[in-house]
């Protein structure tokens, strides 16, 4: 069985998180679960200071070190389980039946790597807890999580508006193609109209290409508006959207035009930064 996964911490992206992931849970007909990682960077398990210069003949103050890390350790650990409570009232109080928790300890990648297979689309918030609180701050990892995922990645903003309408950013390559035949057979979207963009000059192989996407999502049932505009990526989509009032981007995480210039490295983390919508990622 493979579950809508919500990474939930302490950040201001905790109950936008929530509520999307209720929304996709309900949309899916998949059960949800809540995960909370403890960084074991910031909470380690055991930590051995006895090879510290100094503090070998200072056993006492080695035991009230010991002593605070466990203290810690055991603060940020129920800290979590409140949190994750919270997460699963609030998603029972938006329609989930019965919402799961998880905890771990350790890193974040590695729990999500050994997790892949029961994840069946992952909510991530756009800010972490580690985040300054900027409204164009990203967290930290999730560049990372979304480089590592085979999975779609629904990244929040802080704030939950139930998706009316989607953009769909085409660039013809294999990953779009592809995400165009995911949105046709998936319930996610089911009934929302889908406006496909093209970023690109207008020749007879882009029309192709449009047209046959337009085909399958119009046989799944979808109304699809079709648009190829000129400029760069990233102000043509954002326009597009702002345009039409479109609520949810949809995007191939990878991509074979200048889409993927902004997905991969530096790049993502200005696409990230500047929507202020949730984004999709399709893999």
């Amino acid at each position: 069985m493979t579950y809508v996964t919500a990474c939930i911490d302490g950040s201001a992206s905790a109950p936008a998180v929530c509520d999307y992931a209720a929304w996709a849970s309900q949309r899916l007909d998949a059960p949800l679960t809540f995960l909370h990682v403890l960084d074991q960077r910031q909470y380690p398990v055991s930590a051995n200071l006895s090879g510290n210069i100094g503090l070998g003949s200072r056993e006492h103050l080695l035991d009230e070190l010991a002593a605070l890390d466990e203290q810690r350790n055991k603060l940020a650990l129920e800290q979590g389980l409140v949190m994750l409570a919270a997460a699963k009232e609030r998603a029972i109080a938006d329609g989930v039946s019965s919402p799961e928790t998880r905890q771990r300890h350790g890193d974040l990648l590695e729990s999500l790597r050994e997790l892949e297979n029961d994840i069946r689309v992952l909510v991530i918030g756009r800010q972490g807890e580690s985040s300054d609180g900027a409204e164009l701050h990203v967290g930290s990892q999730l560049e990372s999580v979304i480089r590592i995922m085979h999975r779609p990645v629904l990244v929040t903003p802080t704030r939950f508006k139930q998706p009316e309408s989607a953009m769909l950013a085409f660039d013809g390559g294999a990953t779009t193609r592809k995400g165009v035949e995911m949105l046709a057979a998936s319930p996610l979207l089911k009934g929302l109209p889908i406006h496909l963009v093209m970023v690109a000059t207008e020749t007879t192989e882009n029309a192709v290409q449009m047209e046959a996407a337009c085909s399958t999502l119009t046989s799944a049932g979808h109304k699809v508006h079709t648009a190829i505009r000129t400029g760069e990526v990233e102000p043509a989509l954002h326009a597009y959207q702002e345009e039409h009032g479109i609520d949810l981007l949809v995007m191939g995480a990878y991509g074979h035009s200048r889409i993927r210039q902004f997905l991969v490295g530096s790049t993502t983390a200005h696409m990230l930064r500047t929507t202020t919508t949730p984004l999709l990622l399709l893999r």
